[in-house]
């Protein structure tokens, strides 16, 4: 066993969107950060979200009006940090007047008891009034306000059920999750943090004010000491809590998976679907990757966390029938093209349900034996980086760190342009490499934002991006993504750094896998390679 040199002021477990959060405040407050993920950065919670930045409209219905404020304020400062990976877009409440949610959050209750006769039926006043709350509760600048739609004009009205005359429209934000975690972790590495993906963490204990921490990674153990540690572990927490550091917690969290499916694109207009159920759940179903239509989520308890979370056939026939009862068309298994599921880590407040359970997050800290633990508990991808700020108001005090967060004002990597400068980007592209194809062009800038400028530096025509795959994927975004995003597989490409997987066959996955592998061993050098870049 090995020592690796150097202490470590911070040292986090967990490469989610709360572990790379706090390594990239912490590392641009000078604190010198480690990180380790035992698997690829992404890969469970953060990277099988339903995709949005949101306020949580549902969550009124739970009178949670903190947490949704702090979520719809927070919207419009990642929409400025990100405008390549985030993009704001309308949802649209179907409506009719016999509408009925027999169900018990606390909103419904006071309705019964104040309007008996209503028997369960919303009237439009009430959800009314809620988006009038949803529009004003965080301010807005950016995103435009509720409007009421005409069904039997407005396009939107075209796949739905004809008893929905009416409809609500407000705005929420879309945003490419697992990017959003890479884009952490890149600018905190840029900023000194040592990130290390597929290295377990084996054990931490308490040793002389510090902690001493044993980790693995491709099959070799080392050891690292660090000033202060954090537990992100997602739905880990409470295993690491105790099998890692072995310590004592009454806190714990409830695992709740989340299923969603995709199917081929149900709609032809770039709106999202607000859909509610009888049964007090809502889905949403999202115009996704083009060509597809992303519908989700369910809340299921997901007992045991070493249990890979699936759509189950029960979760797929339930939103299989939820949408269908809004749409003309049943949406059939015939239809489903992938399906993806995540657990959540929600803070276990004793709550009777899933769907009750709060989205809020909750921070421990333990100074015991003078060495510092501090566990994340819940959170939800809207508010990562107020997660993260009210980390370092926890921890800058104990490390001597500066105590003024700084992320609310700088961009993630790639996002140093306007709000609304994608389209900008995508014609500069086309003008200045002319063989690309505009699907192309807005797919390189929808993922890695200003830095295609980088990627394509020195390119001049198709011939110079290498190896074609297909599908647009060629051996130079490869080699960045190798080189820079920590891609050591087929699937972190296809499926966690985009989307592609979406549209590769067996063998064109091999293809890429095979590329990878050789490219990650060093054995790829000729036919196909193009010069690494990096980002840097």
């Amino acid at each position: 066993m090995r020592t690796e040199p150097g202490t470590f002021d911070l040292f986090i477990i967990g490469g989610g969107i709360n572990g790379c959060g706090i390594a990239r405040d912490a590392a641009g407050r000078g604190l010198n950060v480690g990180l380790a993920e035992m698997n690829d950065l992404a890969s469970g919670t953060s990277g099988a979200s339903t995709k949005l930045f949101h306020g949580g409209l549902r969550y009124l219905e739970y009178f949670e009006l903190g947490l949704v404020r702090e979520a719809l304020a927070e919207r419009e400062v990642l929409l400025r940090a990100m405008p390549h990976i985030s993009w704001p877009m309308r949802f649209v409440l179907p409506y009719h007047d016999d509408m009925r949610f027999e169900v018990g959050t606390p909103a419904s209750r006071l309705l019964a008891a104040v309007m008996p006769w209503m028997k369960g039926r919303r009237p439009a006043w009430l959800i009314r009034t809620g988006l009038f709350l949803y529009d004003h509760l965080g301010g807005r600048r950016i995103l435009p306000g509720t409007a009421t739609l005409d069904l039997d004009v407005d396009p939107a009205g075209e796949p739905l059920d004809l008893k929905f005359r009416k409809a609500f429209e407000y705005s929420d934000c879309w945003v490419q999750d697992a990017r959003l975690v890479v884009l952490n972790a890149r600018d905190a590495a840029a900023r000194g943090a040592q990130v290390m993906t597929r290295t377990r963490v084996l054990s931490a204990e308490r040793t002389a004010g510090s902690w001493q921490v044993t980790l693995e990674a491709a099959g070799k153990k080392f050891e690292v000491r660090a000033r202060m540690l954090v537990n992100a572990g997602g739905p880990w927490v409470d295993d690491i809590m105790g099998n890692v550091v072995r310590s004592d917690t009454r806190e714990r969290v409830r695992l709740v998976r989340g299923s969603h499916i995709v199917t081929r694109r149900l709609f032809n207009h770039d709106k999202c679907y607000f859909f509610q159920g009888t049964d007090g759940r809502i889905i949403f179903a999202i115009p996704y990757e083009d060509d597809f239509t992303l519908i989700g989520t369910t809340d299921e308890d997901h007992d045991d966390p070493s249990v890979p979370p699936a759509c189950t056939a029960k979760e797929m026939r339930y939103l299989l029938d939820f949408a269908s009862r809004y749409l003309k068309k049943p949406v059939t298994e015939n239809d489903v093209v992938w399906t993806y599921s995540g657990v959540r880590p929600l803070h276990d407040g004793g709550a009777t349900s899933a769907t009750a359970a709060t989205r809020g997050y909750f921070l421990k800290l333990d100074e015991e034996g003078g060495a510092p633990l501090l566990s994340v508990h819940g959170g939800k991808i809207t508010t990562y980086r107020k997660l993260a700020e009210a980390a370092l108001a926890m921890i800058a005090p104990v490390l001597g760190s500066p105590e003024r967060g700084w992320t609310a004002r700088a961009p993630l990597p790639g996002g140093d342009l306007p709000v609304d400068g994608i389209e900008d980007l995508v014609a500069e592209l086309l003008a200045t490499h002319p063989f690309l194809t505009r699907d192309w062009a807005r797919r390189l800038a929808r993922t890695y934002g200003t830095e295609t400028r980088q990627m394509l530096s020195g390119v001049r025509a198709l011939d110079d991006m290498g190896q074609d795959f297909g599908e647009s994927v060629t051996a130079l975004e490869l080699d960045w993504a190798i080189a820079n995003e920590w891609v050591m597989t087929a699937e972190d490409f296809l499926w966690r750094r985009t989307k592609q997987g979406l549209r590769f066959d067996k063998d064109g996955i091999e293809r890429i896998e095979a590329y990878v592998m050789s490219a990650c061993s060093g054995t790829s050098e000729g036919a196909g390679r193009t010069r690494p870049r990096s980002a840097s």
